[in-house]
């Protein structure tokens, strides 16, 4: 069934049967059956145990995928030329949150292009969970960047609490918070559960659901003007106003940018799209079985981006622009970058920078699948969506 993945090293595999055996005392402990965002908290998050939580590494080739960050400088310096402009209308105070800073990659390009640009945040605070990823972001940027630069990073366990004016960034972010899965069956709404069967295996289970995500369901379907076929699953994410609201905590003025791989909601809740967008990455390989190997594998979801625009205007922001990432980069100086970066280098790195731009624009590869949306409050950032603003698909 898994021929075509590499098998873990035994060290690997042990450590994810003590997350696993963790997993199953969960789903006894609460008589038998878990939601299945449970399962997938635990599985990326559990202290220690979980995906995000432990050493391994996630990132670049010896990972389990490439973020666009990773890849070069491209995407980071030319996303700086949009965040750029909102730092400096904000003035000196500006702060930057970056949700989720991977290796550092980012923030290093991000910061030595503000740099350039005279567009310095006060500071650039990074939310990141993983005490593991908080460690190796610190020594690389320690590294790649100057003393007064490094300065202005900090890293935090939660988001600003006080008032602020600012940019906030995530970059593959949403499709890995814990998802609820639902189905229709019979004109009812149920919640996807795991549960264990005879032999200890993680195993698909329902339960009705709750009333929170039966009325998110039902406002899919009344959005969608039909209602789900019998037997279709999918994930719906209930809580996301209440996750911007949270992550957006008291900003004043300012900007949300989002980059993650999903669909406008007519796409998302296609009718052949009947068991969701829920999947796992092993080693530069997507497969379905997500009970496999827990701890060892990232579990996605795609985002529906019609409900990450309700979310952000319900929380009181404009919806700036909503494009796929090809018009977003070339959009906002992409090319011109690639020019002046390969003034820089020799014919290894001309290629290099020839390959990452090709890879972060091309449909075949990350430039349709991923989607790019922003949302601003009393800031100008109207010229970021200038080429390919896809709002009216939403």
């Amino acid at each position: 069934m898994h021929s075509d993945l590499p098998t873990p090293e035994p060290e690997a595999l042990e450590h994810s049967e003590q997350l696993a055996a963790h997993l199953r005392a969960d789903i006894c402990a609460q008589g038998g059956a878990v939601p299945f965002s449970r399962f997938m908290e635990l599985a990326l998050y559990a202290p220690g145990w979980g995906y995000y939580s432990a050493g391994a590494s996630k990132f670049g080739a010896s990972g389990d995928f490439v973020t666009s960050p990773e890849m070069g400088p491209l995407f980071a310096a030319t996303t700086a030329n949009v965040i750029a402009p909102v730092l400096q209308q904000l003035g000196p105070q500006a702060r930057m949150l970056e949700l989720g800073g991977g290796s550092g990659a980012f923030a290093e390009i991000l910061l030595k292009r503000l740099l350039e640009l005279d567009a310095l945040p006060e500071r650039y605070a990074i939310l990141e969970p993983s005490a593991d990823l908080r460690e190796r972001q610190r020594e690389r940027l320690e590294k790649a960047l100057i003393p007064p630069v490094f300065a202005l990073v900090e890293w935090l366990d939660r988001p600003f609490d006080d008032d602020w004016d600012g940019v906030l960034f995530a970059n593959e972010v949403i499709d890995a918070l814990p998802t609820p899965r639902f189905l229709a069956s019979d004109g009812e709404i149920y919640e996807e559960t795991v549960e264990l069967d005879g032999e200890g295996r993680f195993v698909r289970g329902a339960k009705p659901a709750d009333a929170l995500t039966a009325a998110a369901v039902r406002h899919l379907e009344h959005y969608l003007e039909r209602p789900f076929a019998h037997g279709y699953r999918s994930e719906v994410l209930p809580q996301l106003p209440y996750w911007i609201q949270a992550v957006a905590g008291g900003m004043q003025r300012g900007a949300m940018l989002f980059v993650d791989y999903g669909y406008p909601r007519s796409e998302f809740y296609q009718h052949d799209r009947d068991d969701g967008t829920i999947r796992a990455f092993y080693r530069h390989r997507v497969h379905n079985d997500v009970f496999l190997w827990p701890g060892l594998q990232d579990i996605t979801a795609s985002v529906d981006f019609t409900a990450l625009a309700e979310a952000g205007t319900h929380a009181g922001f404009d919806l700036v622009g909503y494009s796929n990432q090809a018009s977003f980069l070339l959009g906002n100086g992409i090319t011109g970058l690639l020019e002046a970066a390969e003034e820089r280098t020799d014919d290894v790195g001309r290629m290099r920078l020839r390959e990452e731009l090709k890879r972060l624009t091309l449909p075949t590869e990350m430039g349709e699948r991923f989607q790019v949306m922003a949302f601003s409050r009393d800031v100008d950032m109207s010229a970021a969506f200038l080429m390919g603003d896809l709002t009216w698909r939403l």
